[in-house]
């Protein structure tokens, strides 16, 4: 009997400490997410490694000397569906011109996006972000995402929300290089 009292006092006492480490936790991060560093214009681009469907490795720093349009997207993304096409289209028009996409799928399996690129016949890269880590230190918390990353790495505009062709075609032509 003292023995099953010892143990339920124990089993309490840890879960209760599970909890409090759990609120504890809770607050700090609330009370910090501001100070914490979020990507901003201005900022080096944080480097990351990605895979295309094709099984390519793509690292952002590889990138250098040409201009990156780096859109995060999900194939359940309404905005993201029609702006896929427009983005294709500057694909071909920029792509021998220092300028590349990666379009970036949040989490998402290989078998849907494959669909999703089939279906939209999409050429450029497509990198899967599996665990969804890049999305988290580039702080994306809304889809489409798009960073648009200069020649030299710097991050020259943020846009959230849906591209028309005609915005699309003006952001790749702003970070084109210099011939």
């Amino acid at each position: 009997m003292v023995n099953k009292k010892k143990r339920r006092l124990l089993l309490r006492t840890v879960i209760l400490s599970v909890m409090v480490a759990a609120v504890v936790y809770t607050l700090y991060a609330n009370f910090t997410k501001d100070t914490r560093t979020k990507i901003a214009v201005g900022d080096q681009a944080p480097d990351f490694v990605l895979t295309d469907m094709d099984g390519n490795k793509h690292k952002l720093s590889d990138y250098r000397g040409k201009g990156v349009f780096l859109n995060f997207w999900g194939t359940y993304c309404e905005p993201c569906k029609r702006e896929m096409p427009y983005m294709n289209n500057q694909f071909h028009a920029y792509q021998d011109q220092g300028v590349e996409i990666l379009a970036v799928n949040v989490g998402e399996p290989e078998f849907l996006i494959n669909k999703f690129a089939n279906r939209h016949n999409l050429d450029f890269p497509i990198l899967k972000d599996k665990n969804k880590d890049v999305m988290s230190v580039y702080d994306v918390g809304y889809l489409p995402a798009t960073f648009l990353v200069n020649p030299e790495g710097e991050i020259t505009l943020i846009e959230v929300g849906e591209l028309t062709e005609a915005k699309i075609k003006g952001m790749m032509e702003s970070i084109k290089p210099n011939s």
